[in-house]
């Protein structure tokens, strides 16, 4: 049978293939094979479409703020922090080019000459800097507020990934003669103390911005959007002359240090306008450095520190009782010691028999002022300590100023309203006690205090008669007389007048052994005020009156000053007189005052 004939019961074939046995046929694929291959690439374009829909629709924002984050920045521009300026313009306080140092340390390259270059540059001693290399991270601060020179010379040094952030330093000219005025920022430039935090939210301006495009080596290659710019803060200017500032902080300084006090202050105002000419206090310190500060050297005693006025008080009183018609300068009084109710108001081992309403002023006498004193209801009294600004805290923009205290005359007892008479049972600052003496100076008006020019705190309120005030700055002149308690605040080419005070120190609920407060308060030109200027030395040694201690920065501080601000001579110049026994003596005539 030959091979294309088929074969009985068997498979056919064509040339030698047995199409009964071929794998290809004898085996179909399952349909499900297909449809599930299908089904996964339909779920997976699911897949896909379902999280374009969730990245650019449902959540776009957070994936392009995220997507923003890896190319764009934001770059802060600080703003320069305003200047504080003296009443002349001169610089008490001012902000100068200091930039921060930073690095990314993934991206630092510096060969070891550069790195020793800019260890030595920075201050860093030691493995310093390779320690914050070592730190990992994408971004490091090396150093903050870098000198302006300094941060040239580590731009030049050209070593990658290194940047200089924009930034400023505060600069004071005056370091410690105007630091407790002036204060001082922290490293975030914001002000601590103060006419720095008095001032914060004028002298602070706002800081602006700049949106960027970064490569992946930080390098910025494009802008986004328009920047804005910076507003620098604005200046603010006291009253204070920075020359008579100086003068006041040297010369406390000196009596602190030659009396072995333990600290001291001095304000100088104007007389008439009752601008804020100077307020010295030391110890001090330097804005610029501030480490180990103690509480005691950075608070403005001259406006935080209230202390029983003593003596300081005695013109106010007089005047009053002058003004009331119910004495004359000329009018003689008994100031043997006399009793009022449990207490003896004497005037201790220098008592005199009688002395008229001048020397009481003159000598400082307790018995003729307590006796004057009897005139005054309670509550003329305390409504005149109070008009004088007494208890009353001085509004001049500055933080921590003290109110003082004066208890309503309604509560006065008669031994009370005696001591009242002579300082003790109401407690002031010694700003206070400088404002109060514009009374006097301003022929009766009392002038508003300013410490920021353009900002008084008031207007004048009348408070004695011009003449009254006239007739006592004369009574005062008598105190820096050869026969007054402080002889050693004359003047040379210059009259004067003033008041000395000397008071034990009040500790708790008494008053300590030995320690004592000195001060002295004088106007100058007697005639024609220029000057009040009030001088407080806290616990000198071994010597602590008042016209010992405190009336010698007066005449210096004064004369220094009137020549500063060209008042002319009103006096015959004459030698400054010479410390002699019996100048002393004169001086330790006031007696210290009972409490």
């Amino acid at each position: 049978m030959s091979s294309g004939t088929r074969r009985a019961g068997g498979a056919s074939s064509v040339r030698g293939v047995n199409y009964s046995t071929s794998p290809l046929l004898a085996s179909k694929t399952p349909p499900w094979r297909s449809r599930f291959l299908v089904l996964l690439v339909g779920l997976g374009f699911s897949v896909l479409i379902a999280r374009a829909l969730y990245v650019q629709v449902l959540n776009a924002d957070f994936f392009q703020k995220k997507g923003e984050e890896r190319y764009a920045a934001t770059l802060n521009m600080p703003a320069n922090r305003g200047r504080i300026l003296d009443r002349n313009g001169q610089i008490l306080a001012i902000s100068v080019y200091a930039p921060t140092v930073s690095i990314n340390p993934q991206q630092f390259k510096a060969n070891d000459a550069q790195k020793r270059a800019l260890s030595a540059l920075l201050g860093f001693k030691g493995g310093e800097l390779q320690a914050k290399l070592d730190d990992g991270g994408a971004y490091a601060v090396l150093k903050r507020q870098v000198d302006g020179g300094i941060a040239q010379q580590i731009r030049a040094l050209g070593v990658k990934g290194l940047t200089l952030e924009p930034g400023y330093l505060r600069r004071y000219p005056e370091n410690e003669a105007a630091a407790q005025v002036v204060g001082f920022t922290d490293i975030e430039d914001k002000g601590q103390e103060g006419i720095e935090l008095a001032y914060q939210t004028q002298l602070q301006g706002h800081s602006g911005s700049r949106g960027v495009v970064k490569d992946r080596l930080g390098r910025i290659v494009e802008d986004l959007g328009e920047p804005v710019d910076p507003r620098d803060g604005s200046d603010v200017q006291l009253t204070i002359d920075s020359k008579l500032q100086a003068i006041a902080y040297q010369r406390i300084r000196d009596a602190v240090g030659q009396f072995h006090a333990k600290a001291g202050s001095v304000v100088v105002l104007d007389a008439q306008t009752g601008e804020i000419l100077a307020m010295a206090n030391y110890p001090s310190y330097t804005p610029e450095e501030r480490h180990n500060l103690t509480g005691g050297q950075l608070r403005n005693r001259a406006v935080t520190d209230v202390f029983e006025p003593g003596s300081t008080v005695k013109p106010f009183v007089v005047s009053k009782v002058i003004e009331d018609g119910y004495a004359t300068p000329d009018t003689v009084l008994d100031t043997n010691p006399f009793m009022v109710g449990p207490l003896r108001v004497n005037d201790g081992a220098h008592s005199h028999p009688s002395l008229s309403v001048a020397q009481i002023i003159q000598k400082s006498s307790n018995v003729g002022t307590v006796k004057l004193s009897q005139h005054l209801d309670p509550r003329e009294m305390g409504e005149l300590y109070a008009a004088v600004g007494f208890g009353t805290k001085p509004q001049i923009g500055f933080p921590g100023v003290a109110t003082g205290k004066l208890r309503p005359w309604r509560t006065w007892k008669p031994v009370e309203k005696a001591t009242m008479a002579y300082g003790y049972g109401l407690s002031a600052s010694l700003l206070q006690i400088a404002h109060a003496y514009t009374a006097i100076a301003r022929d009766g008006e009392l002038a508003p205090l300013t410490l920021v020019k353009g900002h008084p705190t008031g207007a004048p309120v009348r408070i004695f008669k011009p003449q009254t005030a006239r007739t006592m700055r004369q009574m005062l002149r008598g105190t820096v007389s050869k026969e007054g308690t402080a002889p050693l605040a004359a003047l040379t080419g210059y009259s004067a007048g003033g008041k000395t005070g000397t008071a034990a120190k009040q500790e708790g609920r008494g008053y300590a052994a030995g320690k004592y407060r000195a001060w002295f308060t004088g106007i100058a030109p007697i005639d024609t005020p220029r000057v009040i200027i009030s001088v407080m030395v806290d616990e000198p040694t071994p010597i602590h009156y008042g016209g010992l201690v405190s009336a010698p920065v007066f005449k210096a501080v004064a004369e220094q000053t009137l020549r500063t601000l060209g008042v002319p001579p009103d006096m015959d110049m004459k030698p400054p007189q010479v410390m002699t026994a019996a100048a002393a003596a004169a001086a330790e005539n006031e007696e210290v005052e009972q409490h």
